[in-house]
């Protein structure tokens, strides 16, 4: 089956990793949230009922503990509507009476993968066209038992989807790192859910090697950066210009050892000529698995910030 829906792509959230509790589950399955979207090609759909659809949604993976805010999930839950039947109910004054088929998706965003469906028809009658429509939405019941079920699936169906796929995503980033484009590998290995525990530390063990000669790569073009704006200059100026490009160095870059000489050497001459002290200010504290964590993060924002809007033809995989 396809849905043909227009997206936004969604960000990643990359914080740390947890284990499941429940039984039942897939490993980490409970912990892993939803994000509610709405398209915007549903025929008939007003911008209030639009809203009244995406709040209905939202109390649904509210209330089974699933909801993310959209900024922090790829993964959504959503819904189709189908117009199935209307018609003029007879009185004084004359309904609208309109019957809709919702089926509801949990899905990737990004990627268009749909992992679970739940199908419900709803009625709406009223004065005008758009309050039978409305009061159509309205009717969709949060407090459905099957909920729980189609919820439970899609999360566990999500989480059994990136493990089966482990070794592919792992390869395919290994893949665009032999090209030295290590954004495209560390986004590809920060694709895996943080909840599917086995393939997201396999994939951190895999963004090590990678992300550390993105820091190296990058070190050695600041460095050469950076000494060309203080050998032009040798003022205040030119060492707060430089020092501005020595703090995007990565304190585990391999030539971070340069670049604390060139501060001294910096500072030292600062002194001599300005008789005042300048120093190189870098955090220090900064783990390299932070590190990675942090450019998981700020190349899935940034990734997702410079796509349009596109079409994605949703595929259920089951």
């Amino acid at each position: 089956m396809k849905i043909k829906l227009t997206v936004l792509f969604i960000c990643i959230s990359c914080a740390g990793f947890v284990r499941a509790q429940q039984s039942g589950m897939e490993e980490g399955a409970d912990r892993l949230a939803l994000s509610v979207w709405i398209p915007d090609n549903i025929d008939g759909l007003t911008a209030p009922a639009r809203q009244n659809l995406h709040n209905r949604i939202t109390q649904i993976v509210t209330k089974h503990g699933v909801y993310a805010d959209p900024s922090y999930s790829r993964f959504i839950c959503t819904a189709n509507v189908i117009m199935q039947d209307k018609h003029i109910v007879p009185g004084a004054p004359p309904k609208h009476l309109y019957k809709l088929d919702i089926t509801f998706y949990i899905g990737d965003g990004i990627v268009g993968s749909v992992f679970s469906s739940y199908n419900t028809s709803v009625t709406g009658v009223g004065e005008s066209e758009t309050k039978a429509y409305m009061n159509a939405i309205k009717s969709i019941r949060t407090d459905n038992a099957d909920y729980q079920s189609f919820i439970e699936q899609g999360k566990n169906r999500i989480i059994a989807y990136f493990n089966s796929q482990c070794d592919q995503i792992i390869k395919e980033a290994g893949t665009y790192a032999e090209m030295q484009q290590y954004d495209d590998a560390l986004r590809t290995l920060s694709t895996v859910p943080n909840v599917c525990t086995a393939c997201w530390d396999k994939c951190m063990n895999a963004a090590i090697p990678i992300f550390q000669q993105q820091i190296d790569l990058d070190c050695k073009s600041l460095m050469l950066n950076a000494t060309n704006v203080w050998n032009a200059g040798q003022n205040w100026d030119a060492a707060d210009q430089a020092g501005q490009i020595l703090s995007e160095i990565n304190p585990h870059s391999k030539c971070f050892n340069e670049a604390l000489a060139l501060s001294e050497k910096i500072g030292k001459r600062i002194k001599e000529v300005d008789r005042r002290e300048w120093n190189f200010h870098y955090e220090k504290e900064i783990g390299l698995q932070k590190s990675i964590i942090n450019a998981y993060r700020d190349i899935a924002v940034a990734y997702a910030k410079n796509q349009p809007k596109r079409t994605v033809i949703y595929k259920t995989l089951w």
